[in-house]
């Protein structure tokens, strides 16, 4: 009986052993697995890495040739803001000059109406643009001088009949009358009669 005791305890160790040796076995094998999982993941993050600072080198040699774009964006979006004012200028400008023509002739009829019929002399006529001499620059750099009875102005960029209204008090339909203008339009360099004196 202990002869039988002793077999099986022995038999029973084995068994022991084996199962402990399937269970480390199995262990070794979930961890090699693991370790397998973590080596793959590993190369795909260094792979997206390396991909991520080839993008990030590229982007650095785009900017400055986005920031040379940018400025020059920037610099038409000026002009086209300083344009669209210089043609609400013109607008207003426009609008008063057809108000004021639509008063006087309000005011012309309104005349006629009231006083006996007159023959007005003829007035002589300005000279045309081609007999006006040349203008000479002051030094503080305005074009304008008086001339025999009328004041000029040599037009410089981004000047318009309104504003040289404004600059120097007169209607831009007088400056128009003056200088023989069907329209707004007037040209860098054109030598304008902007007052009488």
């Amino acid at each position: 009986m202990a002869k039988k005791a002793i077999v099986g305890v022995g038999l029973l160790a084995a068994v022991m052993m084996s199962a402990g040796g399937c269970v480390m076995r199995e262990q070794y094998d979930a961890e090699k697995n693991r370790a397998l999982n973590f080596q793959r993941l590993l190369a795909q993050e260094e792979k997206r890495t390396g991909e991520l600072d080839a993008e990030v080198r590229r982007l650095k040699r785009d900017v400055p040739d986005l920031e040379a774009k940018n400025r020059e964006l920037t610099a038409q979006v000026q002009a086209v803001r300083e344009q669209m004012g210089r043609v609400q200028e013109e607008t207003m400008a426009l609008r008063e000059a057809a108000a004021l023509k639509a008063r006087e002739e309000a005011s012309a009829q309104d005349n006629k109406a009231k006083a006996p019929r007159k023959v007005a002399p003829k007035a002589a006529k300005p000279a045309p643009e081609s007999a006006v001499p040349p203008i000479p620059l002051e030094p503080d750099g305005k074009a304008s001088f008086a001339l025999s009875g009328a004041m000029y102005h040599e037009v410089k960029p981004g000047e318009t009949l309104f504003r040289l209204s404004r600059q120097y008090g007169v209607q831009v339909d007088k400056i128009k009358e003056w200088n023989h203008l069907n329209d707004n339009l007037i040209e860098v360099g054109q030598k304008l009669i902007v007052g009488q004196e």
